[in-house]
């Protein structure tokens, strides 16, 4: 949206989030494509075992910088943040259509917080290649992504770490429409149809909540129409993912209602929802970049705290700041309204300010359901499960080594 300036329907952003963590690199579509799903959906392309060469790296880095009209100065590097004057030059690149989850960082900005901390931040619209990519090929310092999204990209041969943990609680609900009686709890979305777009992590989290339901954990996909509402309006689709800070909201404000649930009500462990910020690992090998990470996110932080206690004023900074988004002023103020309700940025240590710390207990018992689903095997070991010369899953990805606490204040 940010990219193209139209005002597109807002119901696609958990499902942008979660297509990340399909088994292979994501491609984001033009934002006027006709045949999406959801605005800007992702299309999945294999990668394989080995990662690009360095001089590929830098050449798809400056396609995608000219793609976006930046200059290299803007676009960044994964291995340089220059600096201007007094202040470090950062970007980070969004994820999707710019909302709440991106607030604090419009407040930062709008209220002087980066250039106080000596950071000159360039807030880049998300890329065809999506913010994890970008984020590796060094696109942008850093990226709007999830702790999940992270683990896959690493499972096929990412260096990413997660360095900023926005939501502290599950965000995810997976609804359908309230007007279908036949739906009451997850155990009668067995046979039903799914509203999906391949992500094996999807998949493993419905198949988990079914069955803990006393359901048989089956279920049919489809791919969604012009979005997830219009598709489970039309008949098409029987149920699907959203956000209960953005999609759930947006139900509330103008409909349809939905009947959710909760993974962690079903059976699924951990937090499968820790969204927040990402870097290429070989980045913060140099000091100067890590003393530039701890500045920007003790802003941005401050950014965040800033919205929980003027939800507001923030709401109002967020739409101006993204005027060509065209944003909702009412969703946006219900959206932060939600957030500080349910406390989902917040610890019950402290309710009033954002942590940005990454529960690793909580990460780690996703991360392990999802490894012993399958979600992060590769094509090799998946031929090796489906001709029974191989069934056990790997080790799961480490959430202490994807993420770290190590640079917040």
């Amino acid at each position: 949206m940010a990219a193209s300036g139209r005002n597109h329907d807002s119901s696609g952003r958990f499902a942008q989030m979660l297509r990340a963590a399909a088994h292979g690199s994501a491609i984001r579509s033009t934002a006027d494509e006709s045949s999406s799903p959801i605005d800007r959906r992702r299309v999945y392309r294999q990668r394989g075992q080995s990662r690009l060469r360095t001089s590929l790296r830098a050449a798809f880095a400056a396609l995608l910088c000219a793609s976006l009209g930046l200059g290299a100065a803007a676009c960044g590097s994964a291995n340089d943040a220059s600096s201007s004057g007094d202040a470090t030059k950062l970007s980070f690149m969004l994820d999707w259509t710019p909302n709440t989850n991106h607030i604090g960082l419009y407040v930062a900005q709008k209220l002087g917080y980066f250039k106080d901390a000596g950071v000159n931040l360039t807030i880049l619209p998300t890329a065809q290649a999506g913010a994890e990519t970008s984020v590796e090929n060094g696109v942008a310092n850093v990226g709007f992504t999830t702790l999940s999204n992270v683990a896959a990209f690493n499972a096929q041969g990412a260096k990413l770490r997660f360095v900023f943990d926005l939501t502290q609680k599950p965000v995810a609900q997976w609804c359908a429409l309230a007007s279908r009686k036949d739906i009451v709890t997850p155990k009668d979305l067995s046979g039903k149809t799914f509203v999906s777009f391949g992500s094996a992590e999807q998949n493993a989290v419905v198949r988990q909540m079914i069955k803990h339901a006393g359901g048989t954990g089956e279920f049919k996909t489809a791919t969604a129409g012009t979005n997830t509402f219009a598709t489970l309006s039309s008949g098409k689709g029987d149920f699907g993912g959203f956000y209960a800070t953005w999609e759930g909201v947006e139900s509330k404000l103008n409909g349809p209602a939905l009947n959710c649930f909760e993974a962690a009500d079903w059976g699924v462990p951990g937090n499968p929802d820790q969204l927040g910020f990402a870097v290429n690992a070989s980045w913060l090998n140099d000091s100067a970049h890590q003393a530039t990470l701890r500045h920007f996110l003790a802003a941005a932080a401050k950014g965040y705290d800033y919205a929980l206690a003027n939800p507001q004023k923030a709401s109002d900074i967020l739409v101006a700041q993204t005027k060509e988004s065209q944003l909702d002023p009412k969703l946006v103020r219900a959206s932060m309204d939600t957030i500080i309700d349910r406390n989902y940025w917040t610890t019950a240590k402290d309710a009033k300010r954002v942590t940005g710390a990454t529960d690793f207990d909580a990460a780690q018992q996703y991360l392990d359901f999802q490894n012993n689903a399958g979600t992060y095997a590769s094509d090799k070991d998946k031929a090796k499960a489906k001709d029974g010369t191989s069934g056990t899953p790997g080790q799961a990805p480490q959430a202490r080594k994807l993420a770290t606490n190590d640079y917040l204040s």
